[in-house]
């Protein structure tokens, strides 16, 4: 008998919570091992995303109501999704959720009278609704309000104000958008008849949002007509200014989205991604054929601090979208505002900065470097680039453009809820 789609939601939370697992990661191998249709996938995606996402806010609901601690491990994330559900998803009844709560609490604790305890703490929250700290203690309250850790609340405060951090913060936990990359005209075309619904992003014309997931399984992406790539992360590469015959090194090149991207805007030249796991590598070579660029895309397994044999030419524009925080992935990766410390903020600002000095002598003169995380901090950002200008004068910030976007000065810092994407940071630089 299959699982239902709340079923396979729990079992997800238990392992997302007790080993630490990704949620990502979670829910496809449930979904390969179980068969659910496209809205029941989306129902679970929705309730773990949502559910991880909103956590602190629920654990602050259940520790209100509950009046002793709780021995069966399914129990509180039984009652923080369906919390969940009864605050955020108001499209499913309130008896449909007490009841499936109900039944759920029966197949997980099979000998055990839970069932009571569940209907009685979601009844109490029925008729009490939310509770928060006091406003007064801003930080205490947007914490909870939008969980997030205290420190992060801080932290965006700081550097984005008190308007805009609640914006963000709010953003965050908006569902995250389905974006696909446009690869070859008649993408739109497909993605269309197979009922996506797509429309442009107002960041790309060759980015568009659709309905639903499920873009993987058409043939549309399996001949390569399309690819999953979010219109942030799309936008960094249209910060070169091609020609077609240049010889481009992408340094930190998994997933290797950002790869095919530069591939296709090659003629005569060649693209080299280079990463530290061989397997991605892999991956790298695999979407390559899928889009029809595997001859314009060769693959080098390397630290991108290190020195590398591998690497006997200079290039002619080197990219460099670096391992980062993920502070812009929040609402698609909703562990990383746990997970996450200033402290690997500050350290991944090192590293950062040591690739920057090892791939800028692999860059020919006139040159350019253009450099990305998918993080919105000042540290990994801003303050990286500063840095690395001031240690090389022969390095300077140019204006660019990115789709619908310029930067004037040579910077561009894309934050969640200027337009639904990912939180980006995207700089070009030109070696004089």
């Amino acid at each position: 008998m299959n699982k239902s789609a709340r079923q396979i939601a729990l079992s997800s939370l238990i392992k997302v919570l007790k080993n630490k697992a990704y949620s990502n990661l979670t829910l496809n191998q449930a979904f390969q091992k179980e068969k659910l249709s496209e809205k029941d996938k989306h129902l679970a995606t929705r309730i773990v995303y949502g559910t991880i996402q909103h956590k602190l806010f629920l654990d602050y609901q259940v520790k209100h109501l509950l009046k002793s601690k709780v021995k069966d491990d399914y129990l509180v994330p039984l009652l923080w999704m369906s919390i969940y559900q009864l605050e955020f998803m108001d499209k499913i009844p309130e008896r449909a959720v007490l009841d499936e709560a109900n039944k759920l609490s029966k197949q997980f604790g099979k000998k055990s009278q839970a069932f009571r305890l569940v209907n009685g703490v979601l009844r109490n929250y029925l008729r009490t609704g939310a509770v928060l700290p006091d406003p007064e203690n801003q930080v205490a309250f947007l914490s909870v309000k939008y969980s997030f850790p205290e420190w992060l609340v801080q932290y965006f405060i700081k550097n984005f104000g008190d308007k805009s951090a609640e914006k963000m913060l709010a953003s965050y936990n908006e569902v995250a958008k389905n974006s696909v990359r446009i690869v070859r005209k008649n993408g739109f075309a497909e993605l269309a008849k197979a009922g996506f619904e797509p429309e442009e992003s107002a960041l790309l014309r060759d980015v568009v949002l659709v309905k639903h997931g499920g873009v993987v399984n058409t043939d549309a992406f399996k001949n390569g007509d399309v690819t999953i790539q979010d219109e942030a992360s799309a936008m960094v590469v249209k910060a070169f200014d091609f020609k077609g015959d240049e010889q481009v090194l992408d340094a930190c090149a998994a997933p290797g989205g950002k790869t095919m991207q530069i591939a296709e805007s090659l003629t005569s030249g060649q693209v080299s991604a280079m990463d530290l796991h061989g397997k991605k590598l892999n991956l790298i070579k695999e979407n390559a054929k899928r889009l029809g660029v595997a001859e314009k895309v060769k693959t080098i397994q390397g630290d991108a601090r290190k020195d590398n044999d591998a690497i006997s030419t200079s290039f002619d524009k080197i990219l460099v979208d670096a391992p980062c925080s993920g502070l812009g992935l929040l609402r698609r990766k909703p562990e990383i505002r746990y997970e996450k410390t200033y402290e690997d903020i500050q350290n991944l600002a090192k590293i950062q900065a040591a690739i920057l000095e090892k791939v800028v002598t692999y860059l020919k003169a006139g040159g350019e470097l253009v450099y990305s995380t998918c993080s919105i901090s000042v540290e990994e950002n801003e303050q990286v680039i500063k840095e690395f200008v001031k240690a090389h004068p022969e390095m300077e910030l140019v204006k660019f453009q990115c789709g619908k976007l310029v930067a004037e000065k040579g910077m561009l810092k894309i934050l969640p809820q200027q337009y639904g994407s990912d939180g980006f940071f995207i700089a070009k630089m030109q070696k004089k």
